[in-house]
């Protein structure tokens, strides 16, 4: 056990890592406290509407599909510990102002619609720069551990944020929430200036002078042209844009359907983080890229999950159901961010990873106000089905055309424990 526990935790042996990690773990319980404050915020200032969170989902995330790929670019030019410090400096301002009006009782709906796109700025920036900074925390061979443990502490927090958010709310109102989120903000400006900048991993790096000439295109026409990377992207894409609004379809699922308060809300977004965490510490043990039949099969079960929640018809089988569907969330996000991160070339690596959040993050505008208005007409349930049902497609064809293109074939075995498996000579 103690060893399994080393190798699971193996980056945190590493001190620039360790100080990324802690820092993050603080910022976002911090964020998925906001999060669930800034949701009930506009159910109140809106009169329980769900287009409403649409509308700010999507003010949330619009900025991420505009500015992602210059960021890629950014963080492929320039010291990328800079770029986050900035970013995150933004970030705790944002949040600052925001509780400063939430406690003050000057809250309006636009107040939050207009924080919502400068938050989504900040994290136009910091999200692919982060990502990027991750190889030179410490170095490809713990790159994939690495990654799921960024992974798991994502989870954790959203796990311990919802869950104290919905407490919090209940006893103090939306205010204070939004002050913690505020405070917690600046441990990862703090940790951030405590990196050794001599331990870093940039020997993989461009020269200054090619660096200086990186454009967005070419990182465009490099993905173009590897089916490995543009396969998981474009799935992840369809999948982000129509299943993945969670942040949306439970809090209108709860307040609408099952009519319970916040502290049930946080309960429903507990439950997802539970199976997010499992699904994420599953692939700490992982030492090679993920082939793509895990990816496709991964996306399968997450879809299918998915569905099944948009179905269930009563709270607590939506709990039950929401594990599940949480562990393969995550599980197919990490193997295709794995099978992206450990495929592509050190030089791209800030743009590529700029276009995966792009299409993990940056669907959201696309969906969100969509899936906002079914959630309005149709109920919460059928906004939640039929991004399911639409995932489910998605990833079948995927798989066809990948067993088409390479001559495998899906087979089924029984014994000696039922399972599908795939034949191939390329993986």
């Amino acid at each position: 056990m103690r060893a399994k526990l080393s190798t699971m935790f193996q980056s945190l042996q590493v001190r620039n890592y360790r100080l990324f990690a802690s820092g993050q773990l603080i910022k976002l319980i911090g964020v998925w406290m906001m999060f669930i404050a800034q949701d009930w915020l506009v159910l109140e200032l809106s009169d329980n509407s769900a287009t409403a969170l649409g509308v700010v989902t999507a003010l949330q995330f619009t900025p991420v599909l505009l500015l992602t790929l210059l960021s890629g670019r950014l963080a492929d030019r320039y010291d990328k510990r800079v770029l986050l410090f900035a970013a995150n400096a933004f970030w705790t301002v944002l949040a600052l102002g925001m509780s400063l009006l939430v406690l003050t009782d000057l809250v309006q709906l636009w107040h939050v619609f207009a924080f919502a796109a400068l938050l989504g700025t900040a994290n136009a920036v910091e999200t692919p720069v982060r990502q990027a900074f991750v190889s030179e925390l410490v170095g490809m061979p713990l790159l994939p551990n690495a990654l799921s443990l960024n992974a798991a502490v994502f989870n954790s927090a959203r796990i311990v944020g919802p869950a104290v958010a919905g407490l919090a709310i209940a006893a103090f109102d939306v205010g204070p929430v939004f002050l913690f989120t505020g405070l917690s903000s600046i441990a990862p400006l703090v940790n951030v200036v405590r990196m050794r900048t001599a331990d870093l991993h940039r020997d993989a790096l461009l020269p200054r002078d090619e660096r200086a000439s990186a454009r967005v295109v070419d990182g465009l026409r490099y993905v173009w042209r590897r089916p490995d990377l543009l396969l998981p992207m474009a799935v992840m894409s369809v999948i982000g844009m129509s299943l993945f609004n969670f942040q949306l379809t439970l809090a209108a699922l709860a307040k609408t359907v099952f009519h319970t308060g916040a502290a049930s809300f946080g309960l429903f977004s507990t439950a997802l983080a539970v199976g997010a965490l499992g699904g994420a510490l599953s692939g700490t043990g992982r030492r090679s890229r993920p082939s793509v039949w895990l990816v496709l099969g991964a996306a399968i079960a997450c879809a299918t999950f998915g569905t099944l929640v948009g179905f269930a018809s009563t709270y607590w089988l939506v709990v039950t159901l929401l594990v599940p569907t949480g562990f393969f969330m995550v599980f197919f996000a990490q193997a295709a961010n794995q099978r992206v991160q450990l495929g592509v070339d050190a030089a791209f690596r800030g743009r590529v990873m700029a276009l995966w959040v792009l299409v993990f993050l940056g669907t959201n505008p696309v969906g969100a106000p969509l899936i906002g208005w079914i959630a309005e007409r149709f109920g919460a349930g059928a906004s939640i089905w039929m991004g399911g049902l639409i995932s489910l497609a998605t990833a079948l064809i995927a798989l066809t055309w990948q067993l088409r293109r390479s001559g495998a074939r899906l087979r089924f075995r029984v014994l000696p424990m039922p399972r599908f498996y795939v034949t191939s000579t390329d993986c």
